[in-house]
């Protein structure tokens, strides 16, 4: 009983510990990441970081018919 017990609570603990993970919105590319960090520091009056390389066209991989 006290192990069912146990493992019920410790498998709460994770959904909960995983459920707080993460964020709710889209995922930056490094790309638009770099320029958003230049842009926050010319607003804040801080070095600026060096221009960001335009992303490269993304290539198809011979496994992505798979996913």
């Amino acid at each position: 009983m006290l192990a069912r017990a146990s493992a019920l609570l410790l498998a709460f603990l994770v959904a909960s510990a995983f459920s707080a993970c993460g964020r709710k919105a889209p995922l930056d590319t490094p790309y638009e990441a770099a320029v958003e960090a230049r842009k926050e520091a010319e607003r804040n009056d801080e070095p600026v970081p060096a221009e960001p390389a335009k992303p490269v066209e993304d290539r198809p991989f011979i496994l992505d018919s798979l996913i």
